[in-house]
């Protein structure tokens, strides 16, 4: 069974489903986070997670130990308590890191990696993926484990009955999709129900020009009260301006899936507004993107990453960065807007 939903009444949320501001849904994103879907969701100290989760997907690959070091560090130094690494993240290397890094405070984090990325969703590789994450981290256990993407030649019920067994053997405590579309994930949560099974959390991309979670993903987390945690909240840095310079060095300038991910001309002017909306604000980009990917009423802590601390802190400041309906709106402006589900554009 999904979890209880947060209530949210129409008075306090506009037409879109956005928070308006009358204090229940506050614009600072430590408070606005914190009132969201993670009710059930705890360190193994009992400390509620924080309002945005680090993602090493560079441990290891971009970022040298050195630099991997310094980012956990910022986000400690900063309160975020909550991690996303994954089996197939550089060869490792990122869970390998995360897990010698977390060690000293491990009761005081909360630990999310992935598997069956590669080799299915079927038993036997989700366990032999989760055995050498586990010895990766050194963790005997996890705090939450993600299927990493649907697997359309599993039986769904096989994936389900086997994080039910892997949870009941305390290899992890709870159970989240990524990259599952609204109706995949419905049929899990329904099909996990039957082994006393929760899913807890869904990770789908979602930034300011990679929209379509607004369509069924977010209305559906919000309906049936899973915890929403995005992933690329600053477009692979398509939202941080520096695509805008010539020569940018970047994951979308040496990396060919994210080159076709973000190539649409639309995109990057999307990303060269909000970088002179930026400047005239007097903040980062950065800032801006994940601040607004955040506010989202169904969003409970968006995935930040950077190549070293320098770069990460634009993203940490989100913390801190007030964003009224006004600015809101004038962002949201800046891209597409996506049809809704029953494509009646006369009903949006």
């Amino acid at each position: 069974m999904a979890p209880s939903p947060p209530k949210i009444s129409a008075a306090e949320t506009d037409k879109n489903g956005r928070p308006r501001s009358n204090g229940v849904f506050p614009f600072s994103l430590p408070r606005a986070s914190f009132a969201r879907m993670f009710s059930d969701l705890k360190t193994l100290s009992g400390d509620a997670l924080s309002p945005l989760c680090f993602g090493a997907m560079q441990f290891g690959g971009r970022a040298n130990e050195a630099a991997s070091r310094a980012m956990f560090d910022a986000c400690r130094a900063a309160g975020l308590n909550f991690f996303d690494t994954a089996y197939g993240y550089t060869d490792g290397a990122s869970e390998t890191l995360l897990g010698q890094f977390a060690a000293k405070d491990r009761d005081k984090l909360f630990i999310a990696t992935k598997v069956a990325s590669t080799g299915g969703a079927g038993a036997a590789n989700m366990r032999a993926q989760l055995d050498i994450s586990r010895q990766r981290l050194g963790m005997d256990q996890v705090d939450l484990l993600y299927v990493h993407r649907w697997d359309a030649g599993t039986p769904l019920v096989e994936t389900m009955q086997t994080l039910a067994r892997m949870r009941d053997e305390g290899l992890m405590r709870h159970v989240g999709l990524s990259n599952f579309a609204a109706w995949q994930a419905m049929k899990a949560a329904d099909l996990a129900q039957g082994f006393g099974l929760k899913v807890a959390m869904l990770q789908p991309m979602y930034n300011l020009v990679k929209r379509q979670a607004e369509v069924e993903i977010l209305p559906m987390a919000a309906s049936e009260g899973f915890a929403v945690v995005p992933y690329s909240p600053l477009g692979g840095g398509l939202l941080t301006g520096k695509y805008a310079r010539a020569a940018a060095r970047g994951r979308l300038a040496e990396d060919q899936m994210y080159a076709e991910r973000y190539g649409l001309s639309w995109m990057h002017q999307t990303g060269r507004e909000l970088n002179a909306l930026a400047g005239q604000l007097g903040t980062h980009a950065a800032t801006l993107a994940v601040t607004w990917a955040a506010r989202h009423p169904a969003v409970s802590a968006p995935i930040i990453s950077a190549r070293d601390a320098t770069q990460l802190m634009p993203s940490l400041a989100a913390l801190d960065f007030e964003m009224d309906d006004r600015l809101y709106d004038r962002i949201t402006a800046l891209s597409q807007t996506p049809p809704p589900a029953t494509d009646r554009l006369e009903e949006a």
